[in-house]
């Protein structure tokens, strides 16, 4: 008993002593150990690090959200009612403040760039929703202050997570690459978000049109076309029907795209598709995968070919936040462990990186600390995420796609670099550059990496830039 009492004292002593940002290193002591259960604890806390140090500390915040939240409820609820035949029956559509995204975001659009709603029906006839991005004519880089081409721009297309994932919740990553110039597409897939739940491909196609009883085509799990949407069908077909309209003269920004530079960027389920449509698309010439990227199937696409470099940022924990021997397995599907032992720290590896390694494609893995499976989304206050763990993803997949997208030889220097600044929004229309430490917020459990070409002909490569050992 008497253990188990200086393990809960020191337990506090490290969430009400620890600064909100202290250097990585591996956990001290061994499993089970004092010291150890304390750096979980703070670990732990640090997993609610959006909550706790942006959102409930920043007075603007919830004023923000509210004011957004009414806005984008309103528009969709007009826009829903202008379009009775095309119903979407989602959280997302129906729930205030679903779609709110960041508030602190707020502005961006006419300031920082351009950001355009379109629509396109899918395969199944199905209305699909989304918005397009791209840099303000003349615009220059608010990093580097150097003008923004004016010719034609790479593209990437986003593609969302399930679970009723929606595309606002990534514009963060859309607007980011935006202005820095690049066209992008977020679009919610079918069943999701305000894109329309039921397929159209009855006798008369303004209406909705479903036989329940029709055999399943191709990935979908259902004879109804797209219904329901958590199949993995309306993402690796949503990703390649995004492209269609992305590529095709409906897109208004077609004129501003270089169909010859695509990359393509997914979240959960959406990572499966993209790490499925990159290996079958030539359209595609990289790929960022927000876990995860998959090559064994788990997360319900088969038949994954490791073909263009690929960015992967993968999570400690799942949805939910656990301690460390309740976190074997994988983060999506924890196992319990016992706690005399630590995580596997190629844990993260073993889902895609390692798969593009053995097929010598460049690769590199990420794997934020503290970080959660929804760091990738962005939600008002609920559910857990770290405090910076979106901000260097963004950093990483802006420099991933300037290497393999644009060519820069520079973006090597940022992905090997252990110092990061991003520009943070900080509503009423401001942002403010962080500085982001690459040691301390990389995870102290598991192992990032890299493997890739330089463009002096080498390889950079570490299969443990965090240092946290068994990698």
């Amino acid at each position: 008993m008497g253990l188990v009492r200086r393990a809960l004292l020191a337990l506090l002593a490290a969430v009400l002593v620890a600064p909100p940002l202290a250097a990585a290193a591996p956990p001290p002591g061994q499993p089970g150990s004092p010291e150890y259960l304390a750096h979980d604890l703070k670990n732990i806390a640090d997993a609610y690090g959006r909550q706790t140090g942006q959102q409930l500390a920043d007075p603007d915040y919830l004023p923000s959200l509210i004011f957004e939240a009414n806005k984008v409820s309103l528009n969709q609820l007009a826009d829903q009612v202008a379009n009775l035949t095309r119903p979407a029956i989602t959280p997302g559509n129906l729930v205030p403040g679903w779609n709110a995204g960041n508030p602190l975001r707020a502005g961006w659009n006419g300031t920082r760039g351009i950001e355009i709603p379109v629509s396109w029906e899918n395969r199944y006839g199905a209305l699909i929703r989304g918005h397009v991005f791209a840099p303000k004519p003349g615009a220059r880089d608010p990093y580097t202050g150097r003008t923004l081409s004016s010719g034609r721009l790479p593209g990437v297309v986003i593609t969302t997570g399930s679970v009723q994932g929606s595309e606002r919740m990534y514009f963060w990553l859309a607007q980011d690459l935006a202005e820095r110039g690049y066209t992008v597409l977020t679009y919610d897939v079918q069943g999701q978000g305000t894109s329309g739940t039921f397929p159209h491909e009855g006798p008369v196609n303004g209406l909705p049109f479903c036989n329940p009883f029709a055999e399943p085509r191709d990935l979908e799990q259902f004879g109804c076309p797209g219904v329901p949407f958590q199949q993995p069908a309306n993402f690796v077909h949503g990703t390649t029907d995004a492209l269609d309209f992305f590529t095709s003269d409906a897109n208004p920004l077609r004129g501003k795209l270089d169909p010859s530079r695509i990359g393509i960027a997914g979240h959960s389920l959406g990572a499966a598709a993209v790490s499925y449509v990159q290996g079958a698309d030539p359209r595609v010439k990289a790929v960022v995968a927000l876990d995860k990227l998959d090559a064994s199937g788990d997360l319900g696409v088969e038949g994954v070919t490791p073909r263009v470099p690929a960015l992967a940022v993968q999570s400690e924990y799942g949805f939910t936040v656990a301690p460390y021997w309740l976190n074997g397995g994988s983060s999506l599907v924890p196992t319990p462990t016992s706690p005399l032992e630590r995580p596997d720290p190629r844990r993260e590896q073993k889902t895609g990186f390692d798969a593009w390694r053995a097929k010598g494609v460049d690769t590199m893995l990420i794997v934020p600390r503290a970080s959660t499976h929804l760091d990738y989304t962005d939600l008002p206050l609920v559910l857990p995420a770290s405090r910076y763990g979106q901000a260097l993803t963004s950093v990483y997949a802006q420099a991933w796609f300037d290497r393999h997208l644009r060519g820069d030889t520079t973006a090597e220097r940022r992905l090997l670099a252990t110092r990061h600044t991003y520009l943070e929004p900080q509503g009423n229309g401001a942002w403010a550059p962080i500085v982001l430490d690459r040691d301390a917020l990389l995870s102290t459990y598991f192992c990032s990496g890299y493997d890739f070409r330089t463009a002096g002909g080498g390889r950079a490569r570490d299969l443990d830039p965090g240092r946290v050992g068994g990698c």
